[in-house]
């Protein structure tokens, strides 16, 4: 049986399009606020008393600033993936999130946004990454610096959980979710 492996889920800093309120998904060049990068530093602090041995990260600007202050204060290099990006939300990114309310059928885990991906795609893409992460870890402890739904996708994979049933609170921006994964 394989050792557990912990996994220390770091939530991006607040960015400039979470402060105005409007849908991400996988918008590529969008940073983060002065408060973002507070917030990641504070996280950065926090993930250092973990002590990971490897830090990956999503590929997206807001999780690659903040891997950066966990970089910094871990002195591990970030590896890159698309595999750790948010879910995609295709057409709907960069509108008001308050707008979704009417478009978005929170209750069907298959439904897209035209040129999204649904949050069973996303499950099953965060499913797949960790059982490749399982297969061959980098370290016992790894720090994946992500996005709120990838962190509720991931949960769900620890658990055993479809996309059906992921978590329903988001972590908080500059936070550190503790996982253990592969028993």
């Amino acid at each position: 049986m394989a050792r557990p492996l912990t996994l220390l889920l770091v939530r991006h800093g607040q960015s400039e399009w979470n402060a105005a309120g409007l849908m991400q998904g996988q918008t590529p060049h969008v940073p983060l606020t002065e408060l973002g990068h507070a917030q990641a530093a504070a996280a950065a602090r926090e993930l250092a008393l973990l002590c990971p041995g490897a830090l990956l990260s999503s590929d997206l600007v807001r999780a690659v600033q903040t891997a950066e202050h966990c970089a910094r204060a871990t002195g591990l290099p970030v590896e890159t993936t698309p595999a750790l990006r948010e879910q995609g939300y295709g057409l709907l990114e960069g509108r008001p999130s308050r707008e979704l309310w009417d478009v978005v059928d929170w209750t069907d885990p298959h439904w897209a946004a035209d040129g999204g991906e649904s949050l069973a795609e996303l499950h099953g893409r965060v499913a797949a990454f960790l059982k490749e992460l399982c297969a061959e870890p980098p370290a016992d402890v790894i720090a994946l610096v992500t996005h709120g739904d990838t962190i509720r996708a991931a949960q769900a994979v620890a658990a055993g959980l479809g996309a059906d049933a992921m978590p329903v609170v988001t972590p908080h921006n500059g936070t550190v979710t503790r996982l253990e994964i592969c028993e």
